[in-house]
This record gives C-alpha cells, sequence and structure tokens, in this order.
C-alpha cells in the first residue's frame, strides 16, 4: 500500500503535514530483516519523513527488500548479526551523528532500550507516549506509560506526566488536561496509586510539573465522561475535557492502549521521548498507518522538542 492510499484520521492526517514540511528525519532502523518492518520504512521514506539506515542480517533485509519491490540500493544497509548487535550498531550511529531517530524493527523492546538507556540518556526521564485518535472523542488523547517505566513511583510519574505535557504543546495543545487514573476517584491509603495521584495534582498547582492541569486520582469513567464524573459528583477541571491519561503502572497503561485500539476502534501511534534521539517503538502487530504516524511524529520531536532534553551525565534508573 503505498502512501497516498493509507487512510488517516483528520487529527493525524494534519500532524502528518506538519511533519512533512519538514526536512526527512536520518532514521536508523533496529533488526530490519523483516517483511513489515522494510515496508514500513519504506512507507515513511516514501512520504518524505525519513531517510532509514537498514541495520540487521544484509543478505535477508536485500531479499525481502526484493521481494517488495525495493531497489537494492535504496537504503543503505549495515550488517550486523544479531539483535544486540544491531540495537548497538543503532545507538552508535546516532552518537557518530549519522542518525537522528531510532525506529525498532524485529527486535524485542527491551534488547533495544537497554544501549539506549546505557548511551542516549539526558537530564530527562525516558518514557513512552501513545497518541491515540478516536471517533468517539472530539480531540487527540494521550496514554503514557505503556511502554517503558514498568511500575513507576512519584518521582518518576511527574517526569512523565512531563513529557507527555511537552509532547501534547508540541502537537498543538497549549495547556493539557492530565488524568492521574487509579480505579477509584477518592484517595485511599491501601491503594498506592490514589496517593499518587492526589500528590501528582498538587504539584502541578505548585509548579513543579508545568503548563498542565493535573487532577486525580480519577477513573478511566470520571475522566473521559463527564456525566459520570457529575453522577458521581466529582468537580474537576479534566472530567470530560482530558488530553492525557497516566497509567498507574505499565500493565494498566499497555491493556488500556490495547483496549482502545482493538475494541474502540481507535488509530495508534506512539513515541518514546526523553532520551537524545525521538525512537519509534511499534509493535510486530501494529498496521502501516501506525507505523507512519510514529514517524511523524518522531519527525516533529526531532525538531521541536524542548531544549532541556540535551544529554546530560546524570544517571538514570531503568
Amino acid at each position: 500500500m503505498g502512501v497516498h492510499e493509507v487512510a488517516l484520521p483528520a487529527r493525524m492526517a494534519k500532524m502528518m503535514e506538519r511533519a512533512r514540511a519538514l526536512a526527512p528525519l536520518p532514521m536508523a532502523v533496529v533488526d530490519a530483516g523483516e517483511e513489515h518492518v522494510l515496508a514500513g520504512a519504506h512507507e515513511a521514506a516514501e512520504a518524505g519523513l525519513i531517510a532509514p539506515t537498514l541495520i540487521g542480517r544484509a543478505r535477508e533485509i536485500r531479499r525481502l527488500s526484493s521481494k517488495l519491490g525495493i531497489a537494492s540500493a535504496t537504503y543503505p544497509v549495515l550488517e550486523a548479526q544479531t539483535e544486540q548487535a544491531s540495537a548497538e550498531m543503532g545507538v552508535q550511529q546516532v552518537l557518530d551523528g549519522k542518525a537522528a531517530g531510532l525506529m525498532k524493527g524485529w527486535i524485542h523492546t527491551d534488547v533495544l532500550m537497554h544501549p539506549v538507556l546505557e548511551r542516549l540518556r539526558t537530564s530527562r526521564r525516558v518514557s513512552h507516549v501513545f497518541v491515540v485518535e478516536l471517533a468517539t472523542y472530539r480531540k487527540l488523547l494521550l496514554v503514557t506509560d505503556a511502554a517503558i517505566n514498568i511500575a513507576p513511583d512519584l518521582p518518576t510519574k511527574a517526569a512523565i506526566v512531563q513529557n507527555a505535557v511537552d509532547l501534547a504543546r508540541l502537537l498543538g495543545t497549549t495547556r493539557p488536561k492530565v488524568a492521574a487514573l487509579s480505579a477509584v476517584e477518592v484517595v485511599k491509603p491501601a491503594i498506592a496509586s490514589t496517593v499518587d495521584a492526589a500528590c501528582l495534582s498538587k504539584m502541578a498547582q505548585r509548579g513543579q510539573i508545568r503548563h498542565a492541569i493535573v487532577d486525580g486520582p480519577l477513573a478511566f469513567d470520571n475522566a473521559i465522561s463527564k456525566d459520570a464524573a457529575k453522577t458521581k459528583h466529582i468537580k474537576s477541571e479534566v472530567a470530560g475535557e482530558v488530553d492525557i491519561l497516566l497509567a498507574p503502572d505499565l500493565n494498566a497503561g499497555n491493556i488500556l492502549a490495547k483496549d482502545l485500539e482493538y475494541l474502540a476502534g481507535a488509530t495508534m501511534a506512539g513515541v518514546v521521548v526523553g532520551a537524545r534521539v525521538p525512537i519509534v517503538l511499534p509493535s510486530r502487530s501494529d498496521p502501516p498507518v501506525a507505523r507512519l504516524i510514529s514517524a511523524a511524529i518522531a519527525v516533529l520531536v526531532h525538531h521541536h522538542w524542548p531544549v532541556d532534553a540535551e544529554p546530560s551525565g546524570a544517571a538514570q534508573r531503568r
């Protein structure tokens, strides 16, 4: 399927237009020797979003490229025999100034992220943000973190929120509204996520989380529906107006994101932010549109991410 045949929902189509007006992003595609990976990278390149360098088993990459009708000389190919070698080579491409973004190929996320966290850290926390468009919701919805931080503590959640807020602002929302999710909407010391959510709300009020309105704890129904919040007598600036959903942990975030995709028909894209370069981290089962929009978001992050994301020697916990 060519780029002009990919059906994009309206808000993501505008995002794509913004990204295509910018210079293509030099992108290292890590462990590229798989058909869907190559097709996705080629699609993004044809759309003018990225200039890919393919890393992996060169013979297999060339064989699959030929099968897909991609001329063997179209993109540079770098030989790497293992997932680990591919990941290390991708990171080195960034350090050498030859790549300004990474795209996950047919590699396990933890294998890719290990050298990223070792060598591409900045002063920020690394986190993942899904960007979601739903026919049933009137604006883009961001979900975080569903891919990187497994069981974040309060300071980590604050950093995850700030990353998502800065991405939302980059995408056009001046002062995003953030719902810190939990199972209930009242503070219960036995449920740690409710305490964290209340603290995050106060941190935003005190300026420790910038440029955002944060409320919590909120259950998902209260965050997404004014009527649900009204029924429960919850007064909230965020309820029914939410831009960002902060999950209490990776399990909850991942389940929520996949529920939205597979049961609610959401169009999903996502990016890892907070590292030295944006990282496109598609699932192996993602459709072409998800890979395409994720590449577009990476382009926008590369060109517009806040300046305080410069490399730092500060240690980052994994």
